[in-house]
């Protein structure tokens, strides 16, 4: 069988082999794309960022009293550089946070356009958010941006913190 017929021959079956493998093989199934969730309700997005805003008012004014009052007592604070700490552990840390920068101005700041409220049926909501956190070190701002998340729990008219995730430090 001279060369040219063989390749024309090793091409055609090529050729068919591809087309009955085309025709034959199953596709895979549509991509369900889910749904976009619900956008929340303006009134639970303002009443969420009207406590955010309360509760660092009290902490940039290292008012323990006032602050602590935001928060469960099931509290659990996740922390990627510290751990996980508890409502007294979390109590004590703000104390010695604000008793380490009572002169260097500590605090925070909403960074804007970052905060997500989100409902949690039958329970509350969740805040995401992006916050700064500045003091003065040496005679010089000293400021970070981290990333936060917060689960609000209302309870008989009551909004609580239950649980808070601070990362990206």
């Amino acid at each position: 069988m001279p060369v040219p017929f063989r390749i024309g021959l090793t091409l055609m079956a090529f050729f068919w082999l591809m087309a009955v493998t085309a025709c034959t093989t199953t596709r895979p199934a549509a991509v369900q794309v889910p749904a976009a969730p619900a956008p929340v309700s303006p009134a639970l997005y303002r009443t969420i960022a009207r406590l955010d805003s309360a509760m660092f008012v009290a902490f940039n004014r290292h008012d323990l009293a006032q602050l602590q009052t935001f928060f469960a007592y099931d509290l659990e604070f996740y922390h990627d550089k510290g751990g996980l700490a508890n409502f007294e552990q979390t109590m004590q840390g703000f104390r010695n946070l604000f008793e380490q920068n009572k002169t260097t101005g500590l605090n925070r700041q909403l960074v804007p356009g970052t905060l997500e409220v989100f409902p949690i049926k039958d329970y509350g909501a969740v805040e995401t958010y992006q916050h700064r956190f500045c003091h003065v070190e040496n005679g010089k701002d000293d400021c970070g941006t981290f990333k936060n998340m917060m689960v609000w729990r209302l309870r008989d008219g009551q909004w609580k913190v239950t649980r808070v995730v601070s990362y990206d430090h």
